[in-house]
């Protein structure tokens, strides 16, 4: 065995051995005061599994401190509900109950866009049935064989690969995919609000405007200008010729441009 894995399991013993002593004591005492000590010798005899556990949980959106905090409060907790017995370290039960308390945190406090519940939990099931799952097959699990195995339908995990991004967006100073020189940024693609605001504005202009029209002409703009239909099949539609419907065409467009007051609409 190498020097330094003996060093650590003798530190390992040593620390279970005096864990086992202060524990003795703490079920043992009534003293308030003496309690008080005793919790705070165990607690920081046991910072390092904290700090352990909190650094599994790093880049996932929340700061390093917030984690360790959350995991020494599980600390604390662990030690008050702890009852120690033949064959039951402290380390076997406090390190479940802080991770809890970290997962609990995470679900809670750290979702910049918090998803529904079932999605949350799904997608905690979803991992631990994937890791499962990849290394029983050997390969990357299809979303189709982790649907099976955790019984649910593949658009919910569609949904919770979504989530994966909601606990950290993307920066807006992100560069976007194919861009060399660095000029193209996420924030850059997104639409302007002032522009937003003006097209806003012309679409209720325009809402007014088609208001005013009878139902048979907007049916005729739809026909035209959303459908792309021809004259030609809009004067099927309604019965008459391809030049009775242009003339419709020019004087609904007439009747829409002096509503609005500008050009918006063209033929």
């Amino acid at each position: 065995m190498a020097r330094g894995n003996m060093t650590s399991t003798r530190s390992n013993i040593n620390r279970e051995h005096l864990t086992e002593q202060l524990f003795a004591e703490l079920t043992s005492t009534d003293d308030l005061a003496r309690k008080a000590e005793l919790t705070e010798e165990l607690v920081s005899l046991h910072l390092g599994l904290c700090d352990a556990l909190a650094g599994r949980y790093l880049h996932r959106g929340a700061d390093r401190e917030d984690l360790v905090q959350v995991a020494r409060v599980a600390l604390v907790l662990a030690i008050k509900r702890f009852q120690p017995g033949a064959g039951r370290t402290f380390v076997a039960y406090a390190a479940p109950t802080i991770s809890g308390e970290l997962k609990r945190y995470f679900r809670d406090h750290c979702w910049m866009v918090r998803p529904p519940r079932r999605i949350q939990e799904l997608r905690a099931r979803a991992s631990r049935e994937r890791a499962d799952l990849e290394q029983h097959l050997g390969r990357k699990a299809s979303v189709q064989e982790l649907s099976d195995a955790v019984g649910a339908e593949p658009v919910l995990l569609e949904e919770c690969a979504a989530a994966e991004s909601s606990y950290r967006p993307w920066s807006l100073e992100a560069r976007l995919d194919g861009d060399t020189d660095g000029g193209s940024t996420l924030g850059a693609s997104l639409a302007d609000p002032a522009e937003q605001f003006e097209r806003a504005t012309d679409r209720l202009a325009l809402q007014r405007a088609l208001a005013g029209l009878s139902r048979r002409d907007r049916s005729i703009l739809l026909w035209r200008f959303e459908e792309g239909c021809t004259q030609e099949e809009i004067g099927r539609r309604l019965g008459i010729s391809q030049m009775q419907v242009s003339r419709l065409i020019r004087r609904i467009l007439s009747q829409a441009r002096q509503a609005l007051g500008e050009d918006l609409l063209t033929a």
